[in-house]
């Protein structure tokens, strides 16, 4: 419990944190978000690492502080990472298959295969680009991508498109309106409203399912 609490208090501070990590190690600081935009695509055991927020919170650091992060540069790098990940959760995918879910591993857990499955059944090709805005959708869909969802071929494009437009909107979201006076100074609301915008569509499915089955029974 104490484990989520401090999760969820990096996500709601992630702008404190960064500004820590930029003031502690500059333009390294590229390469560290690199890693964690990589790891949060392209490993399938890290679905809880921050996307979305992060990226909106590495903008407004770039605004902030443009001597030592420079937005296009840091666009291009996360794009590459955001893309390289898929594409490695991809072949995972491919080469391990649903092996994977057989409960030894504590993070991987069934009912989150099976929320991207139904994902992928709703809206085929497209989920490669929706689940990019999806929290845990996103660190999976391309893993069952490669189980055999879909062939590489078509994936790549669907990744690129999807990684491409992930990364610009929030990190220039972040870069446009993260200066704003009463952004900075309720950082936490936007967070908690990017985290809930995030999940909406994951969450209005789930109440759908339960109204459905109410109707039903």
């Amino acid at each position: 419990m104490d484990v989520l609490v401090d999760l969820f208090s990096f996500f709601l501070h992630v702008d404190e944190h960064l500004n820590t990590v930029v003031a502690n190690f500059g333009v390294w600081t590229y390469i560290i978000l690199f890693v964690v935009i990589f790891c949060e695509t392209g490993l399938v055991v890290t679905p809880f690492l921050p996307g979305d927020s992060l990226l909106f919170a590495a903008g407004a650091v770039a605004a902030a502080l443009p001597e030592t992060l420079n937005v296009w540069v840091l666009i291009t790098l996360l794009i590459v990472a955001a893309i390289l990940g898929d594409t490695v959760n991809y072949w995972i995918g491919h080469w391990v298959g649903p092996r994977a879910f057989s409960g030894n591993v504590r993070f991987l857990k069934q009912e989150y295969l099976d929320r991207t499955n139904a994902f992928y059944a709703k809206h085929g090709g497209k989920t490669i680009i929706l689940a990019r805005f999806v929290p845990i959708v996103r660190t999976f869909a391309p893993f069952v991508a490669g189980i055999g969802a879909m062939n590489y071929s078509r994936f790549i494009l669907y990744n690129v498109v999807g990684g491409i437009a992930w990364v610009m909107i929030f990190s220039l979201l972040g870069f446009y309106f993260g200066s704003m006076p009463f952004v900075k100074e309720n950082f936490e609301l936007v967070i908690i409203a990017i985290i809930l915008i995030s999940v909406a569509p994951a969450l209005w499915e789930f109440i759908g399912k339960k109204k459905l089955s109410v109707e039903t029974s």
